[in-house]
């Protein structure tokens, strides 16, 4: 204990017994604190407390004899505050590292969509917590041909950015080698089998959309199935395509399919946040979703990702428990 700190400790002290004002009590909050800041434990506080009532006068023996109880006991809840300053500095560091992380995450991910002629696009993804496991991609793969990846990484934080950062260098890898959506996925399967830990795995669909002829080629992995719209029949479809998830399975084939979008037509491709929503203690069905996205089919692509983002908070009271990815390709 300072000298400093035992002359504020006494003029508090002194002060308080001569007239017991409620400023000598503010002045003593403001001094614990102080004491705090500089790592002062209760027992040094009490033993000084001590020394200073018998500088005063004489203390009765056995109020002495009670500050060697009380001096034992503050000792644990000294203790017990160095402990929790301890894991509050390995706390501020790991909040540390995590904000490193979140912004290195966002740097693996587009900051804009692509532009093409008679296609209109749209994108939302909103993270749970400060790291997401959600990915998505576009790279062009030739004139008028681009290439769109949606992901969802098992878990999140630290192992998901780290994950994110293997698929995002890896797809721009494998974009040189032009290849047909069954075999990017087959490649994916391999680089992620090798590399992650066996109790993570990735979900992705991933397709080339030729806006040409406004067709879409994709494949599966184990992913949540999006909707097609159909303008002419005003109706929403599930994007059909099953596989199996990248990680879990060596040598795992991936079926390709194709679709063609008239005018007004889109699809729409999404992570399990946006379909595993609950209102009240009930899941959302899938009807229900295809009900809310009817309303916005007249409404932009990131006119309809807002509002359909909005109206699903909503309907959950404001609570977003996975990371929510949903991305709208609509033929102009």
């Amino acid at each position: 204990m300072s000298q400093q700190s035992e002359e504020m400790y006494t003029r508090i002290l002194r002060d308080y017994l001569n007239g017991k004002s409620e400023d000598q009590l503010y002045l003593a909050q403001q001094l614990g604190k102080w004491l705090l800041s500089r790592n002062i434990s209760p027992e040094e506080v009490i033993d000084m407390h001590g020394n200073l009532l018998r500088q005063m006068g004489d203390v009765p023996t056995f109020v002495q004899d009670s500050f060697q109880i009380l001096t034992e006991i503050m000792i644990e809840y000294g203790n017990a505050h160095r402990s929790f300053d301890s894991w509050r500095n390995r706390h501020q560091q790991l909040q540390a590292e995590i904000a490193v992380a979140s912004a290195m995450q966002q740097s693996l991910l587009p900051s804009s969509l692509p532009e093409c002629p008679g296609l209109n696009l749209g994108m939302i993804s909103i993270a749970s917590n400060q790291m997401s496991g959600d990915f998505y991609h576009f790279v062009y793969e030739s004139e008028g041909v681009f290439s769109v990846a949606i992901a969802d990484i098992t878990g999140k934080g630290i192992p998901a950015a780290m994950c994110m950062s293997m698929l995002r260098y890896a797809m721009d890898s494998l974009a040189e080698m032009k290849l047909s959506p069954g075999d990017m996925l087959r490649h994916m399967n391999s680089v992620v089998e090798r590399n992650i830990d066996p109790c993570m795995f990735v979900t992705m669909q991933y397709g080339h959309y030729d806006t040409g002829r406004h067709s879409f080629r994709y494949a599966t992995a184990g992913h949540e199935p999006g909707f097609l719209y159909r303008a002419r029949e005003d109706r929403f479809f599930d994007l059909e395509g099953q596989g199996t998830a990248l990680g879990i399975a060596a040598g795992s084939e991936y079926e390709e399919r194709e679709i063609f979008l008239e005018p007004g037509d889109f699809l729409i491709l999404l992570t399990d946040g946006v379909t595993e929503r609950k209102n009240g203690r009930y899941y959302i069905q899938r009807e229900e979703l295809v009900s809310y996205l009817q309303e916005g089919v007249r409404l932009s692509a990131q006119e309809m990702v807002d509002h359909f983002y909005r109206r699903l908070l909503l309907l959950s009271q404001f609570e977003q428990p996975d990371d929510y990815t949903m991305i709208v390709l609509r033929r102009t």
